[in-house]
Formats: C-alpha cells, structure tokens, sequence
C-alpha cells in the first residue's frame, strides 16, 4: 500500500526512546563484544568502540539527568552511578587495554536495555 501524498510505502513509526535507547545500548554491546572475541586482530578498533561506549553513556546521562525530571530520583542516581563507572572503566580500559575489562562493560549495557526492553 502506498501514501496517497507522497506515492511512497506507509513508514513504521519511530520508535519509543525507551527502544531507541536500548537498541543503542545492545549496538554498543555489541560492537565491544566483537573487539573482545577479535582481540588480536582488532586492537584499532578499541579506541572505536570505547569511544562509541562513551558518547553514547555521556548522551544517555545527559537525557536521563537533564531531561527526564519525572523520572524517580532513584533510578536516575542509579544511571548516574552506572554512567560513572562506565567512564572510569573505559579510562581504565584505554590505559591498560586487556579484553578480560570490556566484558563489565557489555554486561552493563546489556541489562539496562534488556530493562528498557522489559525483558529484565
């Protein structure tokens, strides 16, 4: 079925920004997993994925802290805590690179989308 407007497919909504953030999260576990299954072979690819980890936390805190004011003082203390030791690891992953460190850092994004997700 095509849009009387525009003669183009119906598009799908976008989506929520609870799934939009999940999907983000898993994106960046994902991409850390794979530096860590590859390690040998894609250690310039480190950086990459650390510094992908890292805009994509700075934004999340940012959104959760700043622009999400209804959400409980709780839980945005607990992604404020999760958002600093995401960046004191990934420092700490940047100096001293061994892929045994990334493996916290996908755990972490992996449950707070499985929670966005509603499958925590």
């Amino acid at each position: 079925m095509q849009s009387a407007a525009t003669g183009n497919p119906p598009t799908s909504p976008p989506p929520a920004p609870r799934e939009l953030e999940a999907h983000l999260l898993l994106e960046a576990a994902l991409r850390l997993q794979a530096v860590q299954a590859t390690w040998d072979n894609s250690k310039g690819d480190v950086d990459e994925a650390l510094s992908y980890n890292r805009r994509l936390w700075s934004d999340f805190l940012d959104s959760v802290c700043e622009h999400r004011p209804a959400l409980p003082n709780e839980v945005r203390q607990t992604i404020a805590t999760l958002g600093l030791f995401v960046a004191n690891q990934t420092s700490a992953i940047a100096a001293d690179p061994r892929p045994e460190r990334l493996t916290a850092l996908i755990g972490i994004n992996r449950e707070i989308a499985a929670g966005l997700l509603g499958e925590g």
